[in-house]
């Protein structure tokens, strides 16, 4: 007979965190940060009031983890491009990886809207900046360290890109042609190259 290992703990611990974070995003997603309560959260993950509150000090704090969740997800997904050729084409590459991780079903509402709603914008910037902008401040270093564009100010070029992209992803989600919006995107990113 097979033994089992029983789990410890931490083991434990953690399946909890990650039920609650899963079962948050759905119904954040589904009913939006105002419309989703406390019991609908432990109830769509199968637990207690007292779990949430034991891993969440409350509803914010698990909308917090979400988003942090959701972030790293979208830096994981341009993390994981194929980002081959020059710095400019990984740019360009990185971007696009950034909107097809957008894409997938509401994340630009829970990110882009929600976030700095709740959050406020101070928080939300600093969740995306450990996680999106940190990936295009990479790239946008890379550029420069290679010369393919100007050594401009890092920070604020991250964030003008980046708001750009941002912009580019909700346009997308309410129909926009992605075609297009790429295509501006791209020779916005050509554009920093025939700067130098």
């Amino acid at each position: 007979m097979p033994v089992t290992k029983r789990r410890t703990n931490p083991e434990r611990s953690s399946t909890t965190r990650a039920g609650l974070i899963a079962a948050g995003r759905n119904a954040f997603i589904a009913q939006g940060y105002a419309g989703t309560g406390t019991p609908d959260l432990v109830e769509a993950a199968g637990l207690t009031r007292g779990a949430l509150y034991h891993h969440f000090d409350d509803k914010q704090g698990l909308f917090r983890a979400v988003v942090e969740a959701e972030s790293a997800a979208v830096a994981a997904e341009i993390e994981a491009a194929p980002l081959d050729g020059s710095p400019i084409a990984a740019l360009i590459a990185g971007g696009e990886a950034y909107l097809a991780a957008m894409a997938v079903p509401g994340r630009t509402r829970l990110l882009l809207i929600e976030s700095p709603a709740v959050l406020g914008r101070a928080e939300a910037d600093a969740i995306d900046a450990r996680h999106g902008v940190r990936t295009l401040c990479d790239g946008l270093q890379a550029a420069i360290d290679a010369g393919a564009i100007p050594p401009l100010p890092l920070a604020p070029t991250a964030q003008l890109l980046g708001a750009a992209y941002d912009r580019a992803a909700l346009a997308i989600e309410q129909g926009a042609d992605r075609e297009e919006w790429l295509a501006v995107l791209r020779a916005v990113i050509e554009g920093l190259a025939a700067r130098r």
